[in-house]
C-alpha cells in the first residue's frame, strides 16, 4: 500500500492488526483461490504431491502443505495472470464472503484514525485489493515468488502465520515510523495465538459476533 500516510516517529498512534480467514472473511479463502487459479490442473498436480502431504501432514507441517498446494497450483503460470485473477478472486470475497461484525470494528478503528494492517497467511495478490475495499494501510502476507514474470510455484519468503505475523507486523512498525501507543489484534485461530500475544488489546474472534467497539475486560484483552 502507498506510504502517504506515513506517521511522524514522535507521533504515537494506535495500530489495528487484523487477520483476514475466518477473521474478516467466513470462510478460509487459501483452497478456494488455488482451485480458481490452479482449475483442472491443480487437482491433477495435487494428487501428484499425494504421499509428500500425506508425509507433511502426518508431521503437522502446515507450511509444507502451503508449499506444495502452491506449487501445484500456480508452477508456470506467468504473474500478471495470476494477479488479474486474483483481483477477481477478491471481488467475490468482498460481494459474498465478508463477516459484518469484524468489518464493522474495522471501520471503527478507521474512524479513529487507526492504522489498520491485514496480517495473514492468505496470498498477498488477493489480499491488495480486498484491502483497498475496506481502506487497510497495508497488507503482510504470503507472497508468490515470480522469476521473470514467471510464478516459481514458491513462495516469496516464509508462510505469514505464527511467529511469522509478529516479526511482520514489528518490521512494518518499524518502517513505518509509527510509535503505537496501542496495539489492537484480531485472529480466530491457533496461527493467530502469538499476534494476540503480542498486542496490547487481543480479540479471539469465534461465533458470537463482535460489538463496533472494543469493550475492555479486566484481562486487558477486548471483544
Amino acid at each position: 500500500m502507498g506510504s502517504d500516510t506515513r506517521e511522524s516517529p514522535s507521533r504515537p498512534t494506535v495500530v489495528a492488526a487484523f487477520d483476514v480467514d475466518n477473521t474478516l472473511t467466513t470462510r478460509d479463502c487459501v483452497i478456494p483461490f488455488l482451485r480458481r487459479v490452479g482449475g483442472r490442473r491443480f487437482v491433477v498436480r495435487l494428487a501428484l504431491h499425494g504421499p509428500r502431504i500425506v508425509v507433511a501432514a502426518a508431521g503437522r507441517r502446515r507450511d509444507r502443505i502451503k508449499v506444495l498446494a502452491t506449487r501445484a497450483a500456480v508452477r508456470g503460470r506467468p504473474h500478471d495472470e495470476i494477479v488479474a485473477e486474483a483481483r477477481r478472486f477478491a471481488e467475490t470475497v468482498w460481494e459474498s464472503r465478508m463477516r459484518p461484525d469484524t468489518v464493522a470494528r474495522l471501520r471503527w478503528h478507521l474512524e479513529q484514525s487507526h492504522r489498520v494492517v491485514l496480517v495473514s497467511a492468505s496470498y498477498r495478490d488477493y489480499l491488495v485489493p480486498l484491502a483497498e475495499r475496506l481502506g487497510a494501510h497495508a497488507v503482510l502476507a504470503t507472497e508468490l515468488d515470480v522469476r521473470d514474470g514467471i510464478c516459481t510455484g514458491e513462495l516469496r519468503g516464509p508462510n505469514c502465520r505464527a511467529e511469522v505475523k509478529v516479526e511482520r507486523l514489528r518490521s512494518w512498525i518499524a518502517s513505518e515510523g509509527v510509535a503505537p501507543s496501542e496495539v489492537h489484534a484480531y485472529g480466530d485461530s491457533t496461527g493467530d495465538r502469538e499476534l494476540l500475544a503480542f498486542a496490547d488489546h487481543a480479540t479471539l474472534v469465534g461465533s458470537t459476533p463482535i460489538t463496533v467497539a472494543p469493550v475492555a475486560t479486566p484481562s486487558g484483552a477486548s471483544s
